[in-house]
This record gives structure tokens, C-alpha cells and sequence, in this order.
């Protein structure tokens, strides 16, 4: 056929030899047709390189095939993968994503859910900069709402967040598994409930090896300063540390300038892992640095999934945790670098 004209439902009806009023059922979903001819009906269709129309597809259909994502910080290092891993997963489906960003203003936020809803979106996913929990989206109604990396305080609800506490447990269990054993801790501050499971599932690690934490856990700012302020008060009290787990990649990347300045190898004198497996600093590290990946983009896509359930009347309730996984590089393994 013509290459300039759009294929049609009759085009596609001509082809497979029924009807186009069974071509809609038939790619649609709807109605009481043999799987043969609706095969034969899907087989044409992608001979001929069928597209519906949109318009006509959500108006039959009822539904608009757009989905509204409300962030705190669209420029967020968090929030961005966990967005594009939705966007990923949502436009698979032909989704299309309308993005807001609330700025973390309450007020700004429920003017773009009811702009949204005069949008007909389908769905709503929320995320934002941090894994504390937020208050459930308002004046959302009965339009399905998943919350990403940052969950809803409402239990009931659909929230996909990062593993923290397994991250602090596959770093610890890194660090005994390479005979690491006067153990220190640096982190963010103790504010954050991200911060607080990390130390607690490093902790227990160690603990469930036998092995003492060395100091206490320095809590302060995500910040390389403070990563490489804490790095410089460890090693004044424990001369004897021979490794230390830091909170985020940031404060690694401080505590390495550290151990630099103070004449320690890396990792043969102090191995380091950080948190979030950052590229940009985890791999220009010096050396590369070991680090648990938080799998951000998947959680944006597992979010994006349930939503896509909900929206077709399988709603999901609770809290997801994505697995994490540890990703070793020459800090700990000079065989990495």
C-alpha cells in the first residue's frame, strides 16, 4: 500500500478478511473472538504497520494513556533514574509521562494534581529527593497513586523503595568476606531514614560475625568535607582501622583524600565502600571505589509497573523494597583496579 497513507482499521480488516468492527474487538481486547482470527487480526496489523489513533483509542478505551509523575526535585541525583526508569517501563505501553515538579511545596503540588486530573491522567507516580516517609498525595481521588523512593506514610498504599538496610549488610559482609575486621562507619545525618537503616543493617552484620564496630558512626553532612573531616578524626582515635564503609559515594570520595593525606594505601592499609554506586564518582575514584548500588531506575520501573496494574484494576498495597547489589572495584580488591 501507499507508504504516505496511514494505514486503517479497514486496511487491517481487508487483510485479515473480517470485519473492522472485529478489528476493534480484536485489538482492543474486547469480545468474544477466536484467538486464531484475533492473531491473524494482530498479524496484519503489524504487516501493514497499523498504529490506532490515540484520540480514538482512549476515547473507546476510556482512558487517556498518560500518566502524571510529581517529584520534589526534578534535578535531584535520586530522583532523576528513579523517573527515567518509569519512563522507561510507561513508555513501553505507549504511556505518555506529564512531569512535575512540587518543589517540595505542598501548595504547588495539589494545583498540578488537579491540573492533572483535568488532564484525564490514568495514574499518578510521586517521588522525590529522600526515603522519608511523605504524606499520601491529596485530592487524588480514586485514581491509582504508587509512590517511589519515597513512600507514603499511608501503609495501605503502593510504595517501591530502595533496600537500605541490606545495602549496610552486603557492604559489612564484603569487608569481613576480605578479612577486614577494626571496621568504621561514616554517614549522613541521623535524620534521615535511609541513613538510620544503613547503619543499622551494617551494624548487624557485624555483629552477627563477632565483630565490634570500631569508634562510633560519625553522623553529619552528605558532603565530601564531612567525609573527609570524619576519615581524618577515625583514623586520630583508631590508628588501627583497616577499613571503612561510608554512606554515600560523596563522603567515600572525601574519606579517600583523607587516607591520601594521611599516608594510608587504599585498599591495601584501608579498604573503603561507599553507598549509591554513583558512576561518575564511584569509577574517577582513585582508586575505582567499591560501592552498593541502589538500583534507582529499577525501582522507578517496578513503581511504573504497578501502576500499570492498578490502572487495569489490580492494585498492589504496601511497601516493595528493590533489591540492591554491591558492585567491587580496587578499593577493596587491588585486583579490580
Amino acid at each position: 500500500m501507499n507508504s504516505e497513507r496511514r494505514a486503517t482499521v479497514r486496511d487491517v480488516a481487508a487483510r485479515a478478511g473480517v470485519s473492522p468492527g472485529t478489528v476493534s474487538k480484536a485489538l482492543n481486547g474486547t469480545g468474544q473472538i477466536s484467538a486464531a482470527t484475533r492473531d491473524r487480526i494482530r498479524a496484519a496489523a503489524e504487516e501493514i504497520d497499523f498504529r490506532p489513533n490515540a484520540l480514538a483509542r482512549s476515547v473507546f478505551e476510556r482512558r487517556s494513556y498518560t500518566v502524571g509523575m510529581i517529584t520534589t526535585d526534578s534535578f535531584e541525583r535520586f530522583s532523576v533514574p528513579v523517573m527515567l526508569g518509569a519512563e522507561d517501563a510507561l513508555g513501553a505501553g505507549r504511556i505518555s509521562v506529564f512531569l512535575c515538579d512540587s518543589r517540595g511545596d505542598r501548595i504547588r503540588e495539589r494545583h498540578y494534581v488537579e491540573v492533572l486530573l483535568g488532564r484525564q491522567v490514568d495514574g499518578f507516580i510521586v517521588t522525590g529527593r529522600s526515603s522519608n516517609r511523605r504524606p499520601p498525595l491529596a485530592g487524588a481521588g480514586d485514581v491509582p497513586v504508587v509512590y517511589a523512593l519515597t513512600p507514603s506514610a499511608d501503609e495501605t498504599d503502593c510504595s517501591v523503595v530502595v533496600d537500605d538496610t541490606a545495602s549496610g549488610r552486603l557492604a559489612a559482609e564484603h569487608l569481613l568476606r576480605i578479612g577486614r575486621t577494626r571496621i568504621a562507619h561514616i554517614t549522613g545525618p541521623d535524620y534521615f531514614d535511609a541513613t538510620k537503616r544503613r547503619y543499622d543493617g551494617f551494624a548487624a552484620a557485624l555483629a552477627a560475625a563477632g565483630v565490634e564496630l570500631t569508634g562510633s558512626a560519625l553522623f553529619g553532612g552528605w558532603t565530601e568535607a564531612w567525609g573527609r573531616q570524619a576519615t581524618h578524626i577515625l583514623l586520630r582515635e583508631h590508628p588501627e582501622l583497616d577499613a571503612i564503609h561510608f554512606g554515600s559515594d560523596l563522603l567515600a570520595r572525601g574519606g579517600a583524600d583523607a587516607l591520601r593525606e594521611l599516608g594510608r594505601q587504599i585498599p591495601e592499609d584501608v579498604a573503603i565502600t561507599g553507598t549509591d554506586n554513583w558512576e561518575l564518582i564511584a569509577e574517577g575514584a582513585r582508586p575505582p571505589l567499591t560501592s552498593v548500588d541502589m538500583r534507582l531506575a529499577d525501582v522507578g520501573r517496578t513503581a511504573a509497573q504497578r501502576l500499570l496494574d492498578a490502572i487495569e484494576g489490580r492494585p498492589h498495597c504496601g511497601l516493595e523494597r528493590v533489591p540492591c547489589q554491591l558492585v567491587v572495584r580496587a578499593s577493596t580488591d587491588d585486583s579490580a583496579g
